[in-house]
């Protein structure tokens, strides 16, 4: 019978079994899949050794269907409300009986992982067993399933069955029993986490950015709607053939540049965007996206570094955003071209050819090794070029798809900018390529427009930096997040009052993660399942970490890592690319805890020395918004004859007031070290297109206060 079954499967599901070698049977052994539809225990069953024992929901087992199918297997009953339950499986594992065990007790509704009982884990460990994760992609999209009516679902999906690395659960004995059962239990969840996102990484693997994109298209259905903007929105049948088509002329128009030359792309969010990127991908092409908000001299520098020759903007957008002189010295010394004259020359021809490309389901010429470049900041000096594979990329959003539950039913709204790396993986690609339909709005900082924008949409899902944040929590009406599950964020360091702010007015608890341009760039991440408030959340699948001891600073050190979502390396002004080594310096200090969560101190650069003591100018930032509400606050350091380094600090606050300051950072027990030497009111706060404050413009101005002073 076994036999059979695994024929029917591989004919009706395509199915795929990947690792069946890591299954042996001697020892003690739990074997634990994930539960994503009633199919589940069958394609499991013909895997397994006739002396293998599945634990079933008593419930459950009285379902006539259930109940006969259990006839043709070994099985033992259990009421989950029943605490003695455990005793007779810890038993029959003791025996040297193979079990099969699903941690989550029950069906997903998410199509990703639930809570994890503890008493799955506590099985493991006290029978000192090997856990083998045995996960199953593709039943979620059968009709078996209990999101059939969120995905587009069908009787025969294709199957995937990948078989974990084996595993054993570990827990301090010094702890009481309640911590230990929440240490196994976290455990537990990393193990299955790691292996479900594994199994995403071998599902996709070879594939890149388009690729990707035109097999969640068919996975979805290519008639389902996936991207809108202020204009007009498209399904994935429209965009992809859209990319087709604006291919093929870009293949024209660059006919006599070398494929290996990088294409610059100056463009706002917008369908028109993601279909030229989606387009050099298909073409093989490494498109350099430039962060406009940063000046002219930047952007011509950014261009001249990473080697352009070719820009492609909008001509509409160009006016709009008032970027002509930067488009008159871009022309100097690159080729300029729009995409309203290319697309004046598309005729009924191209498109029949576009739409002939996609039934053949045509692939282009990108690899995973293919390439993107994106560029830091510039928050403490000039912006570096920043190249990211597409298999960097993608594994990342692969990382943050095997902890946040997200479907096909939900919306998303993105106004963070693509050349912000938060905003491009996070914002673009993850939703285009999960089949989350995507609105694109070209500017974060309209605080009134967005939130009606999300109401209107009727948006699940947002991301967006802290001080973006702050703007829509207080423009915002209380009803317009309502449909909201999921607000993540990320680019600079959540304060309470905001988290405070959102919790209050709308309900809605913040995830904030962490990460940085170089990992693509989400490292960690507050989950619904996974959350601790002040903290950045724990360490995404796949990453590797340690801390380097800092001079100075007692409590963390400077964060390394490594893992399949880190740059393949820097562009730098005249010395070219430089490759990263294996592990990546991120210049943050961060402390971790027994429990995994990761809360960052600050930024190296962002200490100051003053009279030889390392001060946090992060610590002076904080507590001016703790002192001054109704304003931004940006704390900078700059050269002291007398003391090495003195603070500013910048604000847009009129009631700000050093001594004010200065009695709060006492109280709070730090060194009058920490107090401000001055205290700097400004009109408006220069700011970043990620809404970070631009430190380097404040530098400059504390610079030319300086030279301005009589000596």
């Amino acid at each position: 019978m076994k036999a059979i079954l695994r024929l029917l499967f591989k004919w009706i599901f395509s199915l795929k079994v990947s690792h069946l070698d890591r299954l042996s049977f001697d020892g003690p052994l739990v074997i634990m899949p994930n539960h994503v539809s009633f199919l589940d225990a069958v394609l499991v069953y013909p895997f397994m050794p006739d002396s293998a024992c599945f634990v079933v929901n008593a419930e459950i087992a009285k379902n006539p269907l259930v109940a006969f199918a259990l006839r043709f297997c070994r099985h033992v009953k259990i009421d989950p409300r029943n605490p003695y339950g455990l005793r007779t499986i810890i038993s029959l594992v003791k025996e040297g009986i193979p079990i099969v065990l699903f941690p989550e007790g029950r069906i997903s509704i998410t199509g990703s992982m639930m809570k994890i009982y503890t008493g799955a884990a506590m099985v493991a460990w006290k029978t000192d067993a090997r856990i083998i994760p045995f996960i199953l992609r593709g039943p979620e999209y059968s009709e078996f399933s209990r999101i059939q009516d969120r995905v587009k679902s069908r009787w025969f999906p294709e199957i995937q069955i990948f078989v974990g690395v084996p595993g054993h659960l570990e827990t301090d004995g010094s702890l009481n029993f309640r911590a230990q059962k929440e240490s196994l239990g976290n455990s537990l969840l990393a193990i299955m986490r790691q292996a479900m996102f594994t199994a995403r990484q071998e599902a996709y693997q070879g594939l890149d950015f388009f690729a990707r994109l035109t097999q969640s298209g068919r996975l979805h259905g290519l008639d389902k709607p996936i991207a809108r903007d202020i204009t007009r929105s498209v399904t994935y049948r429209q965009l992809i053939i859209g990319i087709h088509v604006l291919s093929a002329k870009l293949q024209a128009l660059l006919k006599d540049e070398d494929r290996k030359v990088v294409v610059g792309v100056l463009m706002p969010n917008a369908i028109a965007h993601v279909t030229l990127l989606f387009s050099l991908f298909k073409m093989g092409r490494t498109p350099a996206v430039f962060n406009f908000s940063t000046g002219t001299k930047n952007v011509v520098d950014c261009a001249n570094n990473v080697g352009v020759k070719t820009v492609l903007t909008s001509r509409a957008f160009v006016e709009k955003a008032g970027l002509e002189e930067l488009i008159q010295r871009l022309s100097e010394s690159c080729k300029v071209f729009y995409l309203e004259d290319i697309v004046t020359t598309v005729g009924l021809g191209d498109k029949l050819s576009g739409a002939w490309q996609l039934w053949r389901n045509q692939r282009g010429l990108g690899t995973p090794a293919s390439r993107i470049i994106l560029f830091t900041s510039g928050t403490e000096g000039r912006p570096k070029g920043v190249v990211l594979s597409h298999a960097a990329i993608l594994n990342n959003i692969d990382q943050v798809a095997s902890l946040i539950d997200y479907l096909p039913s939900d919306r998303m709204l993105t106004a963070l900018p693509m050349f912000h790396s938060f905003g491009l993986m996070a914002g673009t690609m993850l939703p285009l390529l999960g089949g989350v339909e995507l609105f694109l709005y070209p500017s974060p900082l309209h605080y009134r427009i967005i939130p009606e924008l999300l109401y209107d949409f009727n948006a699940t899902v947002m991301i967006s930096t802290p001080t973006f944040l702050a703007g829509y929590g207080k423009m915002a009406n209380p009803y317009d997040f309502h449909t909201l599950r999921h607000l993540l964020s990320g680019g600079e360091k959540l304060l309470q009052p905001v988290r405070d702010l959102w919790y209050d007015k709308f309900g809605i608890r913040i995830l904030e993660g962490y990460g940085v341009t170089e990992t693509g760039p989400v490292l960690c991440i507050n989950t619904p399942l996974s959350h601790r408030q002040g903290s950045l959340g724990r360490f995404l699948p796949g990453i590797e970490w340690r801390l380097e001891p800092v001079e100075g600073i007692e409590t963390g050190g400077n964060l390394y890592v490594k893992g399949p979502n880190l740059m393949d390396g820097y562009l730098l002004y005249e010395k070219g690319f430089q490759p990263v080594g294996e592990w990546f310096a991120t210049g943050d200090v961060v402390s971790v805890d027994a429990a995994g969560f990761v809360t960052i101190q600050a930024r190296l650069k962002r200490f100051a020395k003053v009279a030889g003591e390392m001060i946090n100018l992060q610590v002076v930032e904080e507590a001016a918004f703790a002192c001054f509400t109704g304003g931004s606050h940006a704390v900078i350091n700059v050269p002291d004859e007398r003391k090495g380094e003195r603070i500013l600090l910048y604000t847009t606050s009129k009631t700000a007031d050093r001594l004010t300051i200065r009695d709060y950072l006492l109280r709070e027990g730090h060194s009058g070290l920490y107090v401000p030497a001055e205290l700097i009111h400004v009109e408006k706060m220069p700011l970043l297109g990620s809404g970070k404050p631009d430190y380097l413009s404040l530098q400059r101005l504390a610079a030319q206060s300086a030279s301005e002073k009589p000596s």
